[in-house]
């Protein structure tokens, strides 16, 4: 048979990986200056975690989960993002009992959702996320979009764009509610299915509808800061005037919604701009989610967080041009001719590798021409050539690949030789 990776994933292969690593060590190295720790979490969950969670009326809930039955007749799901099963964990182990708070989290894992593949956007995609649980300051907001603008920033994007609103309170969205309803319910009709449903539902859905966006109803349709309360306002105010600290330009949008039903207060997308990326522009989105945690089974713990995509950034660093300094160029290559002469070459590049030298020799048995153009191949900085005069000699030319320079070098020297000269 012809067996072909399924619909929606991908193969990481060699060449590229590299990129993923360097990325994902990026991403660490910022997460450790912030003082977040990592958290991982299972691949799959309750059914009902990301029902309660995500929210019943959203496009995940409704139309992109991967659910099945396991054998115990349990409605299980694979994780369709990771704010859900943070925050259970956060729950389950309880984490707000802890003296140090917010507690501050990071995960990178796999996530499903099953939606039409198209660039950047996979059935199984790799997710980088951080949740800051257990404040209600503004200055975590402010320092969370921080972060997600620091891992582009770090990476060499700068074509980048903060988009920010406010989704207020519980008062804020019951009015803006009710006006939604009053101001879509005459042009109900014209609307798509999924808007139609979502007007008695979740009127506010109707705003980050993408089939309807440009209906003339859209444009009009009351802004949500319109219905802030006086204390939404002024918490909204804060988290500006925490980012203007920071030095961070943002724009404010007060039709973005983001697409989770838990979101609250602070919401923000990162979007990047100019040419080269074609129309998907949006990298990163995240928000506030007061209220999750008690959803959930637990005390009220305000949090916020964002999430973006790997497969999308690494598109966006491609589209702009931008070369990762991955570090996979060999170090040592050992070329040898004839068993005895392949015999000292395990032994040595044992020996290269105990030190921390990468190292590495042919497998194949092939001719010398051929093992240095393996050699060639795999950038290496250095390379010996291993035969029967210098197993008597006991000594190699060692020889610069850039330069072509060479220097004879005893077998008991070798290691030092390459530490001292790499």
């Amino acid at each position: 048979m012809n067996f072909k990776v399924p619909k929606g994933t991908q193969d990481i292969l060699p060449g590229q990986s590299e990129k993923w690593q360097y990325v994902e060590r990026v991403i660490r190295d910022l997460c450790d200056k912030y003082r977040y720790n990592e958290i991982r979490t299972p691949m799959f969950e309750s059914t009902e975690l990301f029902q309660r969670g995500v929210g019943d009326t959203t496009d995940i809930v409704q139309k992109e989960m991967y659910t099945f039955t396991d054998k115990g007749n349990r409605s299980l799901t694979l994780r369709p993002e990771g704010t859900a099963s943070a925050v259970r964990a956060y729950v389950e182990h309880k984490m707000f009992g802890q003296a140090d708070q917010p507690v501050k989290l990071y995960y990178t894992g796999p996530m499903f959702r099953y939606e039409r593949q198209q660039a950047g956007r996979y059935r199984q995609f790799v997710q980088f996320g951080v949740e800051a649980i257990g404040s209600a300051d503004p200055a975590i907001d402010a320092e969370v979009m921080a972060l997600a603008m620091d891992v582009y920033t770090t990476l060499g994007l700068t074509d980048l764009k903060l988009v920010i609103n406010s989704l207020g309170d519980k008062e804020t969205r019951d009015a803006h509610r009710s006006a939604l309803i009053e101001h879509f319910t005459p042009v109900v009709g014209e609307l798509c299915s999924d808007c139609q449903s979502r007007l008695e539902k979740n009127p506010l859905r109707i705003l980050d509808c993408k089939v309807d966006a440009k209906h003339p109803a859209m444009a009009t349709a009351p802004a949500l800061t319109n219905y802030l309360t006086d204390s939404s306002a002024e918490y909204f105010k804060k988290v500006k005037q925490y980012l203007d600290v920071l030095g961070i330009s943002y724009e404010v949008d007060p039709n973005l919604v983001r697409g989770l039903d838990y979101y609250n207060h602070t919401a923000f997308e990162i979007m990047i701009t100019g040419d080269g990326f074609g129309s998907i522009t949006t990298l990163c989105g995240g928000g506030r989610y007061n209220g999750l945690v008690e959803d959930i089974g637990g005390p009220e713990s305000p949090g916020i967080g964002f999430a973006l995509s790997i497969e999308r950034l690494l598109l966006a660093l491609e589209a702009k041009n931008i070369e990762l300094a991955t570090g996979n160029n060999l170090e040592m290559y050992v070329v040898a001719m004839g068993e005895e002469a392949k015999l000292k070459a395990v032994e040595l590049v044992s020996s290269f590798r105990a030190k921390g030298i990468s190292a590495d020799m042919d497998y194949l048995d092939r001719k010398m021409k051929a093992q240095m153009k393996a050699a060639d191949r795999a950038n290496a900085k250095f390379v010996i050539v291993l035969g029967e005069s210098e197993l008597e000699e006991q000594a190699v030319n060692v020889k610069t690949m850039e330069t072509g320079d060479q220097t004879k070098v005893e077998f008991g020297q070798l290691v030092q030789y390459v530490l001292e000269n790499k």
